[in-house]
């Protein structure tokens, strides 16, 4: 059984220096600073490897870890997007067993990120690309954002959106408040990363972007970001939306999503029940999750063959091979 993850990051020196010359409204609450997780952020080649051995994974699909180069300015953005692609690309190709590649794009240029996600696929071999939701304060189905759609669509790559931190208002109107370790962890990996990128997902939906871009295919962690378990309600939305479909006939088209470590048997039966196997992928979201001794494998194996197959690495294999280069 080769078993694939599609949530596992890296991050470069230049980046995290980047994040942290950003005006404190722009910067992310949740990104990384000195210590074990850095470190393990900035290897790219055997201690990476050995993690990938433990757990019982044959191949990370690596991406920038958040809020990537989305709160930039455009300039510096779109200098660190060439710069992140480069480096991931050499680390793939001296482990093309091991490793394979999400772009980076620099969302607040949609013009150049575009290209780059074209260079990303045609000339780096990459496999789609990593989003993080907004670009500072515009929501991911805003126009702006079409071209880097378009290209997607175009080329058969897929694009992974990954949480980020709400907006400091929003975090100040909801999350804040019971002290500032609690509020942070409130705001992020407890609850607010996951409203976050729910909440951008079903804007892809309700604003059209589906219906604009049919052939768009997305991914999402966490067993889809809380969006799956609310569907009845949800779809009540489609027809306000003038949507060509349910909301849910679009998530069982146009969205995969993956455990993102959470090797939760409750969420994966929901999720087979929901979207079906053909719909299902696999992540450990390292570093940031202590995954034991071959868990992955353990929690795949209990599976029923046909499925464990395509959730291991079916799916994304038959995604990879649709990509046109």
């Amino acid at each position: 059984m080769k078993i694939v993850g599609l949530e596992e990051h890296f991050a470069t020196p230049d980046l995290i220096d980047a994040w942290s010359r950003l005006e404190p409204q722009w910067q992310d609450i949740a990104m990384p600073g000195p210590g074990e997780w850095t470190d393990r952020l900035l290897d790219l080649g055997d201690e990476r490897v050995a993690a990938m051995d433990d757990t019982g994974l044959d191949v990370q699909v690596v991406s920038v870890t958040a809020p990537g180069v989305q709160n930039l300015a455009a300039a510096d953005a779109v200098r660190l997007q060439v710069d992140c692609n480069d480096r991931l690309a050499a680390a793939v190709a001296a482990r093309p067993d091991r490793l394979q590649g999400f772009a980076t794009l620099a969302t607040p240029d949609s013009a150049a990120a575009a290209d780059e996600l074209g260079r990303a696929v045609t000339e780096l071999g990459f496999v789609g690309a990593m989003l993080c939701g907004r670009t500072r304060e515009r929501n991911l189905d805003h126009p702006h954002n079409w071209a880097i759609f378009e290209a997607a669509e175009a080329l058969n790559a897929p694009l992974y959106l990954h949480p980020q931190s709400p907006q400091p208002a929003v975090r100040r109107a909801y999350y804040d408040g019971l002290g500032t370790p609690l509020d942070h962890a409130f705001a992020t990996h407890g609850l607010g990363w996951h409203y976050e990128t729910g909440v951008q997902l079903l804007r892809l939906i309700l604003g059209g972007v589906f219906d604009r871009f049919p052939g768009l295919q997305v991914i999402v962690g966490h067993w889809g970001e809380l969006v799956l378990f609310y569907l009845e309600r949800i779809d009540r939305l489609s027809a306000v939306a003038e949507l060509r479909r349910p909301v849910s006939e679009y998530l069982r088209t146009n969205v995969y999503v993956t455990p993102s470590g959470m090797f939760s048997r409750r969420y994966l039966h929901w999720a087979l029940d929901v979207v079906g196997a053909d719909r299902i992928m696999f992540s450990t979201d390292y570093p940031y999750i202590s995954v034991p001794d071959g868990a992955s494998r353990k929690f795949l194996e209990e599976l029923d063959t046909a499925d464990r197959e395509k959730i291991a690495s079916g799916n994304w294999d038959r995604l990879c091979a649709a990509i046109r280069r």
